[in-house]
């Protein structure tokens, strides 16, 4: 990439209430946690999810004693914090320019975000700094060689051939990936993938209107643990490890504008000595951009 990346907001958007609530996406919610439960390390001491959205799966994080949410839009943020209180800490922020300090994080939790991200691998590389060694990264992305795209594209109903390993921008700042492509993504950033689950195999809608979600979900569990390495669902998920990085640091901020770090925070922003920038602290968000 040679040109700043273009970056997908949500600020003001309903998603919480028309892609969730009011939709069909139970089983979808349902196979995504338990894929995530499955792959996400039991316990640890931070975690940061990035993009975390209103906070749809923050629950699943109790037994980390930090928990970090992450998000581009602050009006999603605010959503999470009116729902959550005071059990996270909430960061507006952009994905390439990360607020926190190298090594910070013993788990970086990202769903449903990287199929709005044009330059993966700086991304990437930015997981990789704020991981401390033998961190985890969860990410899930959306899978351009599922078996209905590659059914379609056999008989001639899909122009995309899902073999090609190039990114395909359906939409814009909309991505399918082939995993071999993230994968090697990860690889490059010295982030190695140690788990797969091939996650919504069984999202259609007969399946949906026909089986409860419960029951839909835990089939879908079992399918997509089997079938991880042939990725046959419209999503993969993988857990990569950073191996060589540094211990974990205790004081979390970095600035996003010169990456001056460590930043200390005080009662109602995060100032940069470097740069004299100040980050505010607002309605208990912290705005990092």
């Amino acid at each position: 990439m040679t040109a700043e990346p273009r970056i997908c907001d949500y600020e003001g958007s309903p998603y919480r209430k028309a892609f969730w609530e009011d939709a069909d996406r139970a089983f979808e919610d349902l196979a995504e946690r338990r894929a995530l439960a499955h792959l996400l390390p039991a316990r640890g001491h931070r975690l940061v999810e990035i993009g975390a959205g209103f906070g749809r799966l923050s629950d699943l994080y109790t037994s980390y004693e930090a928990v970090y949410l992450l998000d581009y839009a602050r009006s999603m943020l605010a959503d999470a914090r009116q729902r959550l209180g005071d059990r996270a800490t909430y960061v507006c922020a952009d994905l390439y320019r990360l607020p926190f300090a190298s090594s910070t994080f013993d788990a970086v939790v990202q769903v449903r975000v990287l199929h709005h991200v044009e330059d993966v691998a700086a991304a990437f590389l930015e997981v990789a700094r704020v991981l401390c060694t033998g961190g985890s990264y969860v990410l899930e992305f959306a899978n351009k060689r599922n078996a209905k795209a590659l059914a379609r594209w056999a008989l001639g109903r899909q122009d995309e051939n899902p073999l090609d390993e190039t990114p395909w921008e359906f939409v814009p700042l909309n991505w399918n990936f082939h995993p071999r492509h993230v994968e090697r993504a990860l690889a490059g950033a010295g982030l190695a993938v140690r788990e797969r689950r091939a996650v919504s195999v069984l999202r259609h809608a007969a399946l949906k209107a026909n089986v409860p979600a419960q029951r839909l979900a835990l089939l879908d569990e079992a399918i997509g643990a089997l079938a991880a390495r042939v990725a046959p669902g419209p999503s993969q998920m993988v857990r990569a490890a950073r191996l060589v990085g540094g211990p974990r640091q205790a004081i979390v901020w970095r600035c996003p504008a010169c990456g001056h770090e460590p930043l200390i925070a005080a009662m109602d922003h995060v100032p940069c000595p470097a740069c004299g920038r100040h980050w505010p602290i607002e309605d208990g968000i912290h705005i990092f951009r």
